[in-house]
């Protein structure tokens, strides 16, 4: 019995999905953009549909709670002339915070038969994504000289509980109580005993 061969280098993918989001600076709120887009490599010849999916999901998320604020999906390239009359139920985003507990609730409103699975990955996507965003427009504001670090004098840092370094009295509050200031100093941020032997930022 033989193996299934490896595919080659130079070979030809039989599906390419490509997910993107932008992401942009509105002041109090962020505006960020997702595309989705499933394509046939095969089929740039023009021997079959080339594009099954191409649409996209934006949203308004206002920075102070996290917290939806606006809510549109389009959708250009749909393989059943239906399938646009889900859009309008994206708006259904508007009320949800994307900090703790945002995953279930996109699912829960959206999975399966209630939504549409591409508009839907995109909306799980958008969590993170709006954390990054406000980390970049921290760090502009940093690198202009507009603020010290990025926490800014804020409460609680923004990516609480995102990830195993946020966690509540994870390393990254140990390392803010032993000195660090998220933005300054070298990238990626030094081990936690660096901090605790120094005393000190390195």
């Amino acid at each position: 019995m033989t193996a299934n061969p490896v595919p080659r280098r130079d070979t030809v993918p039989v599906h390419r999905r490509s997910v993107e989001f932008e992401a942009f600076d509105d002041g109090e709120t962020i505006v960020v953009v997702g595309t989705l887009r499933d394509t046939r490599p095969w089929a740039e010849d023009g021997s079959a549909v080339q594009t099954v999916h191409d649409m996209d999901l934006r949203v308004t998320v206002r920075v102070a709670d996290m917290t939806i604020t606006e809510a549109s999906a389009v959708m250009r390239t749909f393989p059943h002339v239906e399938c646009p009359a889900i859009t309008e139920s994206f708006g259904g985003l508007v009320g949800l915070s994307v900090t703790r507990g945002y995953t279930r609730a996109v699912q829960s409103r959206f999975g399966g038969p209630r939504g549409c699975t591409h508009l839907e990955q995109l909306a799980r996507s958008l969590g993170p994504v709006v954390v990054q965003a406000v980390t970049s427009c921290r760090a502009r504001a940093v690198a202009l000289g507009r603020q010290a670090d990025l926490l800014s004098g804020s409460g609680s840092p923004w990516a609480r509980d995102s990830c195993h370094i946020w966690a509540e009295d994870g390393v990254a509050d140990q390392k803010l109580a032993a000195g660090w200031r998220p933005g300054v100093g070298p990238y990626p941020a030094p081990a936690l005993v660096t901090f605790r032997a120094s005393g000190s930022p390195p």
